[in-house]
């Protein structure tokens, strides 16, 4: 069974989503979350962008949100589960970076808490910039997943060992 086409986010993240993030000239979150996933159209048009390749479609994506250059932070529906709140989430960075930051929705939540956007968990070559965790998504992460809570090198260490080879799948659709 693969996800379905439900374009609705799942509770967790709309409580994420309607939270501000604070970009804090530079030092805090490089996130703008969206009110809803991309439709099907523009996440295929952007996915095609993104690769160069007309032949691809964006269904393997939930499109969230962005940061400010323009990369997309997204579920990758890869597993078999049903539900968009299992599938990890991915970042796609405008300059070709590429990154599964979070096992699943719950994780992704704790990355947030810590003060971390998709942009920063998936490029960790800034090494003098210091995570600024926020107190509001730390209550939503503590809401909706209590038990997930791990730090930030153990969370992106998790999803990373877990789909190693993200980056090589997309870039195989490159032209």
């Amino acid at each position: 069974m693969t996800p379905t086409d439900d374009r609705s986010f799942p509770i967790a993240l709309a409580a994420a989503m309607a939270e501000p993030f604070d970009y804090a000239d530079g030092d805090g979150i490089d996130f703008e979350p969206f009110d809803a996933f991309l439709s099907a159209e523009e996440t295929t048009d952007w996915f095609r962008a993104w690769t160069g390749n007309g032949d691809v479609d964006g269904d393997a994506f939930r499109v969230f949100g962005k940061d400010g250059s323009g990369g997309y932070a997204a579920f990758w529906l890869i597993r078999p589960e049903p539900a968009v709140a299992d599938q990890p989430v991915v970042f796609l960075g405008s300059e070709g970076e590429t990154g599964v930051i979070a096992r699943d929705l719950g994780d992704f939540l704790w990355l947030l808490a810590a003060g971390l956007g998709p942009w920063e968990a998936a490029t960790p070559y800034d090494s003098d910039r210091v995570p600024r965790p926020d107190v509001q998504l730390a209550a939503v992460a503590q809401r909706f997943a209590p038990d997930r809570r791990q730090s930030v090198a153990t969370l992106v260490e998790l999803a990373g060992r877990e789909f190693p080879d993200f980056d090589d799948v997309v870039m195989e659709l490159c032209r």
